[in-house]
């Protein structure tokens, strides 16, 4: 016997599956933001860190991923401009990637932390950036953006990755290890 899972737009299930992802990753997103600013060492001290890492200028670029990371957060949260706001996670996502994680391999617990963690949210956000906010949304609301999935799909992908290395390529000069 064979299990077909059929997909509904109208299901209850999938919309509250839809809340309970963008209920995850936009307050998640937006707290990393939130202490980029107002916690730790603020954006005086991400500024820095990005400088050691090699993102310059850091302040600039602190309030670029703080700003990003709380709008993301945001969006997300209220299932508003969902696609571009999952764009805006993957984009984020792979900035951390290239930046800090790549070179400590893919479990999140190896030293310095790999790919793991970044690369399942990037994949996470396309639940929501694909399929959309669901019934419990702005976006829904509002009938903003009722494209098709495989245009989310490609705005998603397109965007994110395009950001991503748009960002990384006006803005990160890796640091050369002397050795």
């Amino acid at each position: 016997m064979t299990h077909t899972l059929t997909y509904s737009s109208n299901s209850t299930t999938v919309n509250v599956v839809l809340l309970v992802v963008r209920l995850f990753l936009g307050p998640m997103i937006f707290a990393h933001g939130y202490n980029k600013v107002f916690r730790g060492g603020k954006i005086a001290g991400t500024a820095g860190w990005f400088e050691k890492i090699g993102v310059r200028p850091g302040k600039l670029n602190a309030f670029l991923a703080a700003g990003t990371e709380m709008g993301v957060g945001v969006l997300l949260t209220l299932g508003l401009f969902t696609t571009f706001a999952a764009a805006g996670l993957v984009s984020l996502m792979t900035v951390a990637i290239v930046t800090v994680h790549r070179q400590n391999g893919f479990f999140i617990a190896n030293k310095g932390g790999g790919i793991e963690h970044c690369l399942a949210l990037a994949v996470a956000a396309l639940v929501p950036g694909v399929l959309g906010a669901g019934r419990f949304s702005l976006d829904h609301a509002w009938n903003i953006f009722a494209w098709s999935a495989t245009t989310d799909l490609v705005i998603v992908l397109v965007l994110g990755v395009v950001g991503a290395f748009g960002q990384l390529a006006l803005f990160y000069r890796p640091v050369k290890n002397a050795g």
